[in-house]
């Protein structure tokens, strides 16, 4: 259900003053389902999420799907060492393998030819970086509930 409320939030329309800075909210959930569940949710699972990812926001067919291959590879690979940090040194670890996404897709994208303001790169890796403490907050109060049955 949560990567089905991040698709809705992915694709809905924003005034065009706030849109560079949508954060990337798919690349969120993923490192964290791979974060808690690395064998549940791991490289294959974000290569569905991507393929879904690609073809909802008409991008090239496997962009979103290679970097969120390698959000979800580097978050199973540190795992065990991400869970047991604090949510400040939690969102410092988020900001670089968020970089790395938002570098995936802009390097995809410069071989392919496609070209777009650097603020849309970058903006969203600011805004997921601020925002990842209260989605991070919040899945885990629902992963909570969920599996105490509340």
């Amino acid at each position: 259900m949560s990567f089905l409320f991040g698709l809705m939030l992915t694709i809905m329309p924003l005034p065009e003053a706030v849109d560079p800075f949508r954060p990337d909210w798919m690349a969120m959930l993923v490192i964290f389902w791979a974060m808690q569940l690395p064998r549940t949710w791991s490289v294959g699972t974000a290569w569905v999420v991507g393929i879904i990812l690609d073809v909802s926001q008409v991008t090239l067919l496997g962009q979103h799907a290679l970097a969120l291959c390698c959000v979800a590879f580097i978050t199973v690979r540190f795992h065990l060492l991400m869970r047991v940090f604090p949510i400040p040194q939690l969102t410092a670890t988020v900001f670089p393998i968020l970089a790395t996404y938002q570098f995936l897709l802009f390097w995809i994208n410069g071989v392919a030819g496609v070209s777009a303001p650097t603020i849309a790169y970058w903006g969203p890796v600011v805004s997921s970086t601020l925002l990842w403490p209260v989605v991070m907050t919040a899945l885990s109060s629902m992963r909570y509930r969920t599996r105490s049955g509340g």
